[in-house]
């Protein structure tokens, strides 16, 4: 047999090992996905976020740490001693060369068979077409008339009456109270939700829900008679059941899944009271440049009618006559104030010439006639007159007698 010689060089380092086996668990597909079930103690919450525990049974233990990010999602409040069921996958860690568990998800123990029984329940819904995304129902714009089927004294009511009552207070809201825990708790939901459809037949549409738990504390709603009640029901349903990670088989027979109760009203409500305030001064806004559109219109018809009539009056034909009356007129005496003016142009040349020729006119001018006394005769030349006759001589202003001599 050959001896190990003190002079051969060692293969592996600590580190080189170690980074070895850290390989071969890492590369072993079992192990990166495993559920490993025991006893939580040695529990750690340094305030970086991080979980360290040691996971034990009765005969070994083993470290194991969950990382912030996986913890934040953790609603389970663990505690030394605690039975749990764990996800994760295992390695080496170098620093001590430990093999450990690194935990990304915790349940209690018990909920492996209770999600195996979710499981077969919703294949078997499934088949049935309880969970058909054909049959879902529109949930209604502007409800009146809300049900909510949910425990009386728990927070999930507080939230939903709460937003219902700020997005929309005009709905009527009727509560169906049940517990939503324990084991009498399926039937307590159908019943109320029996006794609801029957008193409110004409709700508009119904709020199932309840805050967050384990498996356990939600396995209510999935139990088979409820979810075949929320599926058979005539009125739309909204399932807000836990949280957002959570999922219940009522959320798939609902019309409308919630991730939250909270949630589950707001779905309940899509138009918010302001916004159909909005909506209502948007419509009476659109009215009233609709009737001042209409208005405008017809007073511009009534002005064009009243311009129209106007034109067609009779008294404005009357004016438009007088006024062709008064144009004529002036022209009439235009016509004769020039024809006057005629008139008399040649009158006064009539006179001149007539006046020219009266005797008096000539007498005034220094002038005399001069008449043969006896016969009145002209003497017009020294021809008609001889020594001795008598004669009368008429000036301007009278006449007298004289002898030719």
């Amino acid at each position: 047999m050959n001896q190990p010689s003190l002079f051969t060089s060692p293969r592996w380092t600590v580190s080189s090992l170690t980074a070895y086996l850290r390989e071969l668990f890492e590369s072993d597909e079992m192990l990166r996905d495993i559920w490993i079930r025991g006893e939580i103690s040695n529990l750690s919450h340094p305030r970086s976020g991080h979980l360290y525990f040691t996971l034990k049974d009765g005969g070994a233990a083993m470290r194991s740490v969950m990382w912030r990010s996986s913890a934040a999602r953790l609603e389970l409040s663990l505690h030394d001693g605690m039975e749990i069921e764990a996800h994760g996958y295992l390695s080496i860690y170098d620093v001590s060369g430990q093999y450990q568990l690194y935990v990304d998800k915790i349940r209690p123990v018990g909920e492996g068979a209770l999600y195996q029984e979710f499981l077969r329940l919703k294949a078997m819904l499934e088949d049935e077409g309880l969970f058909d995304p054909d049959s879902k129902r529109p949930i209604p714009t502007l409800p009146k008339k809300i049900g909510i089927v949910t425990s009386p004294t728990g927070a999930a009511l507080r939230d939903m009456l709460n937003t219902i009552q700020r997005r929309l207070p005009l709905a009527e809201v009727i509560l169906a109270p049940t517990p939503v825990q324990g084991d009498a708790a399926p039937l307590k939901i159908v019943d109320a939700l029996d006794e609801l459809l029957r008193t409110a037949p004409d709700l508009d549409v119904i709020l199932l829900g309840r805050g967050g738990g384990s498996i356990e504390d939600l396995w209510a709603f999935n139990d088979e008679f409820v979810v075949r009640m929320v599926s058979a029901s005539p009125v739309p349903i909204i399932s807000g059941v836990g949280h957002e990670t959570d999922f219940t088989l009522t959320d798939f027979a609902a019309d409308l899944r919630a991730a939250t109760p909270t949630a589950a009203a707001e779905l309940a409500t899509p138009i918010t009271i302001n916004e159909l305030q909005g909506g209502v001064n948007y419509y009476i806004e659109q009215l009233n440049a609709n009737i001042n559109t209409v208005l405008d219109r017809k007073f511009i018809s009534v002005d064009d009618l009243r311009m129209r009539l106007g034109y067609a009056s009779p008294l404005r034909r009357i004016q438009r006559d007088q006024q062709t009356v008064d144009g004529l007129t002036q022209r009439i005496n235009a016509e004769q104030a020039h024809r006057q003016g005629l008139m008399r142009t040649k009158l006064d040349g009539v006179n001149r010439r007539l006046n020219s020729l009266n005797p008096q006119a000539v007498l005034a001018r220094g002038y005399a006639i001069v008449t043969h006394q006896e016969d009145q005769r002209i003497i017009g030349s020294t021809g008609d007159a001889k020594e001795g006759d008598e004669v009368k001589i008429r000036v301007t202003d009278g006449e007298f007698g004289a002898k030719i001599i």
